[in-house]
C-alpha cells in the first residue's frame, strides 16, 4: 500500500513538474516553416521562422526572452539589396499582433471589408503584404505575447519605461541582425501608437549605441514623441478629427454633410490654425461676442451644441465627444475608431463605459492569433500569448523620442519618415500627427525627408480593406523612394 501512495505521489510530482516546464518559455529557440503567398497576382515563396531570443545582463546571462516572427521571402538573390523591416506595437504593453495579422504580414485576420469583426474567426491570405518589396521581424517585447522575464530577482524596472524599452530593443535588434546576418540590409522601422514612441527612440539608439544607420521610420497612428502639445494646442487640435467623426455620423448641417471629408478637413484643419487655436488662447479674455462666433463655428464643425461648446469654454474634451455625439440616440462612439458605437448602462454622464472599438478588436483578434501561432507557424507551447501584458508601473520621464529621431535623421541623410494616420482616430488623431510632424524639425531643412498619409478608418486604419491596400502601397512607395535616395551620395 505504501508502495501504491509513494508511485502515485512520484507520478504526481513527474506531472507537475512536467507542467511547470511547460509554461516555462523555451529561452533560445526557433520553429522554421515553408508558405507561399498571392501578393498582387505574383505567388511568393516564403520562410516563416518563429523564434525566441534572449535579452542578456551585461555579463552575457539571459535575463529574460522575446519572441519574435520573422518573415524572409526565398526567391531572392541577393540578400544585402532586400529591405529589413522591424515590426512594433504599442500599450506599452501590446504585442506584435496587430500589424502582424492585421496589416502588413503573409496572412491576416478574417473580418468584414470595412474591418469589422466577424465569426467563425480565422486567418486567412493578406493579397497586399509588403512580403514582396521586404522581409518582416514582428517583435514581442518583454512581458507581451510569449515574451517573458525569466527569474522573480531579475529587476523589472530595467525594461518598463520610456528609455529602458529603448535601450534594452535596441541591443537586441543588434544582436537579431548579427545572428541573422543581415548586417548589409537596408533596415526600417515601423511602430503603431506607443509603438511610434518606441521607434523614434530606437532610431537614434541603433545609430549611436550599435552604428546601424536606418533608411527609414515608419509612424502608423503616432503619440506626441515628447513633443510638448499641452493646453490650448492639444484642444484646438481635436477639432478636425471631431469634424471627420461628426461626418461619419452624418451629424453634420447638410452644407457641410454633402461634401467629400478630405474636400472638407481642410477648412476645419485652416479654421483649427488660424482661428480656433488663437481664441484658446486668449481664453477668459476673449471678447463676448467673439466667443459666441467661436463657439458657434465649433459646434457646426463638431456637431454638437453651441450650449455644450460654451459649458466646456469653447474646448470640448474628448471623453465628453465620445459621450455626446450620438448622445440623442443612445450611443457613444469608439476612442480607437469612432466609427464604432457603444452601449452604455446610462445615456448621462461625461465617460463611456468601454471603448466599443477596442471591444471588437480583442474578441477578433485573440482567437485569430493563437490559431496561427500554435497550429499554422508550430509553435507549441502552455505559455499564455498576452496580447495585452504585465508593463505596469512605466516609467514616462525623460520622453525626448521625438528629438533623438531628428538628430538621426540629422546625422544620417538617408533616413526618411512616414507618418499614417485614421481621420476617425480619436486616441491619437490625424491632426496632432501632423502637428508633431511639422514641430519634429522646427528648421525645416529634414521637410523633403517627411512625409505624412491620411486614411478614411480609426488607429488601426488597414482593418478597412481599401485602407489596407492604400496603406500598403504607400508604405511600398515610402520604401523605394528611401532605397533610391540611398543610391545617391547625399551632401547636405
Amino acid at each position: 500500500m505504501q508502495r501504491i501512495a509513494i508511485f502515485i505521489l512520484t507520478g504526481w510530482l513527474v506531472a507537475v513538474a512536467a507542467e511547470a516546464q511547460s509554461r516555462r518559455p523555451p529561452i533560445d529557440t526557433t520553429v522554421v516553416t515553408r508558405h507561399t503567398v498571392t501578393v498582387k497576382g505574383q505567388r511568393i515563396p516564403y520562410r516563416a521562422e518563429a523564434g525566441m531570443q534572449p535579452v542578456w545582463d551585461e555579463w552575457g546571462r539571459p535575463i529574460a526572452t522575446m519572441f519574435y516572427v520573422y518573415y524572409e521571402r526565398e526567391d531572392v538573390q541577393d540578400r544585402a539589396r532586400r529591405p529589413l523591416i522591424f515590426s512594433f506595437n504599442g500599450g506599452p504593453g501590446s504585442a506584435s499582433v496587430w500589424m502582424h495579422i492585421g496589416y502588413t504580414g503573409p496572412r491576416r485576420v478574417r473580418i468584414d471589408p470595412e474591418g469589422f469583426p466577424i465569426q467563425p474567426y480565422g486567418i486567412e491570405e493578406n493579397p497586399y503584404s509588403i512580403l514582396d518589396v521586404a522581409d518582416i521581424v514582428y517583435v514581442d517585447p518583454v512581458n507581451t505575447g510569449f515574451s517573458r522575464i525569466l527569474s522573480d530577482t531579475v529587476d523589472r524596472r530595467q525594461f518598463f519605461g520610456v528609455n529602458e524599452d529603448v535601450t534594452y530593443l535596441a541591443d537586441w535588434i543588434a544582436a537579431w541582425v548579427s545572428r541573422h546576418d543581415r548586417w548589409r540590409s537596408p533596415k526600417f522601422l515601423i511602430g503603431e501608437s506607443y509603438g511610434t514612441t518606441r521607434v523614434a527612440g530606437l532610431a537614434g539608439a541603433l545609430q549611436e549605441r550599435h552604428w546601424m544607420y536606418l533608411n527609414g521610420v515608419i509612424l502608423v497612428s503616432p503619440t506626441g514623441l515628447g513633443i510638448e502639445r499641452d493646453g490650448p494646442v492639444g484642444q484646438a487640435l481635436l477639432l478636425p478629427y471631431y469634424a471627420a467623426a461628426a461626418w461619419y455620423h452624418r451629424k453634420l448641417a447638410p452644407e457641410l454633410q454633402q461634401r467629400d471629408l478630405e474636400a472638407l478637413l481642410p477648412e476645419v484643419e485652416a479654421f483649427t490654425v488660424e482661428e480656433y487655436l488663437p481664441a484658446l488662447v486668449r481664453g477668459g479674455f476673449l471678447e463676448p461676442e467673439r466667443r459666441r462666433e467661436i463657439a458657434r463655428r465649433v459646434a457646426t464643425y463638431a456637431g454638437l451644441s453651441e450650449e455644450v461648446v460654451l459649458q466646456y469654454n469653447l474646448a470640448v474634451p474628448r471623453n465628453v465627444f465620445w459621450k455626446e455625439l450620438l448622445r440623442d440616440e443612445g450611443f457613444t462612439i469608439g476612442r480607437l475608431d469612432s466609427r464604432y458605437r457603444g452601449i452604455d448602462r446610462q445615456a448621462g454622464g461625461e465617460r463611456f463605459d468601454h471603448d466599443p472599438a477596442l471591444s471588437a478588436w480583442n474578441h477578433a483578434f485573440t482567437p485569430a492569433i493563437n490559431y496561427y501561432l500554435r497550429e499554422v507557424l508550430g509553435f507549441r507551447t502552455d505559455l499564455e500569448y498576452w496580447i495585452f501584458g504585465p508593463v505596469r508601473p512605466w516609467n514616462r520621464e525623460g520622453n525626448e523620442t521625438g528629438e533623438q529621431l531628428r538628430r538621426a535623421m540629422a546625422q544620417n541623410p538617408y533616413l526618411h519618415v512616414l507618418v499614417q494616420a485614421g481621420y476617425f482616430d480619436g486616441g491619437t488623431d490625424y491632426f496632432s500627427a501632423r502637428y508633431t510632424l511639422w514641430q519634429l524639425d522646427p528648421s525645416g531643412k529634414l521637410r523633403d525627408r517627411l512625409f505624412f498619409k491620411g486614411y478614411r478608418s480609426g488607429h488601426m486604419m488597414y482593418l478597412r480593406d481599401e485602407d489596407l491596400a492604400t496603406a500598403n502601397d504607400d508604405l511600398r512607395a515610402f520604401i523605394q523612394k528611401a532605397l533610391e535616395a540611398a543610391r545617391t551620395p547625399a551632401r547636405y
